[in-house]
């Protein structure tokens, strides 16, 4: 692929904007759909949950979260603007009824009262954080006390391999994710691994694995 390009496809992963952000958001609900379900098999969100996704980008899944049950509360935080507004227009119904609100911020700086959440997760944005022990932290503040934080990222041998990830991205390995949560004041209680159907780039065969992280504020 085109260096250019994937400097540009890299940057719109990060924060979609304009015609290609669009189109991006939408091309994450396939590339992301098994991710998600992973993460919300493991998430079993329950009645009278407050669930924070961050980074949930034009919010297709949603629905999935909230199922029939209109005692779940979400708020979905996104750094994208264009993410912010594709969301709300897709959610119109939930947000109606005050059970689905977004915020636009970075997760450093969530919108929430202390000890308030009691289910948080996030898929494939640990990448572009600048300084993740600060974002932990701020989650860690915003859970009660054991609550639950799920952690969905691809593993480091499919990071290495995906072409756009030399471009800003941070790649992870188990044992540095482990410890960058235990040190924001997180029990990992599990590592989830899920396989996936591989990927074909250039002509090049992917191997595609992904982890979730599932941990407890303690």
């Amino acid at each position: 692929m085109d260096k250019d390009f994937l400097q540009q496809l890299a940057q719109q992963l990060r924060k979609p904007d304009g015609d290609m952000g669009k189109k991006v958001g939408g091309n994450m609900n396939a590339s992301n759909a098994l991710m998600n379900t992973f993460t919300l098999d493991e998430l079993k969100v329950q009645s009278n949950d407050t669930v924070v996704e961050i980074g949930m980008g034009n919010g297709f899944f949603i629905k999935d979260i909230l199922g029939n049950d209109d005692s779940i509360t979400y708020f979905g935080c996104d750094y994208s603007e264009l993410m912010i507004s594709e969301a709300t227009a897709l959610n119109k119904p939930f947000i109606e009824t005050g059970q689905v609100k977004f915020f636009n911020t970075a997760a450093d700086q969530l919108p929430f009262q202390a000890h308030s959440v009691d289910k948080v997760f996030t898929i494939n944005t640990i990448y572009f954080w600048a300084n993740p022990s600060v974002e932990l932290t701020e989650i860690h503040r915003v859970l009660k006390p054991g609550g639950q934080f799920f952690l969905t990222v691809r593993s480091k041998s499919t990071m290495e391999n995906i072409p756009v990830t030399q471009f800003g991205f941070k790649i992870y390995d188990q044992t540095l994710l482990t410890d960058l949560l235990h040190t924001a004041g997180f029990k990992v209680k599990q590592v989830v691994e899920k396989e996936e159907p591989d990927l074909e780039f250039s002509g090049n065969t992917i191997k595609v694995s992904t982890w979730i992280f599932c941990a407890e504020a303690i």
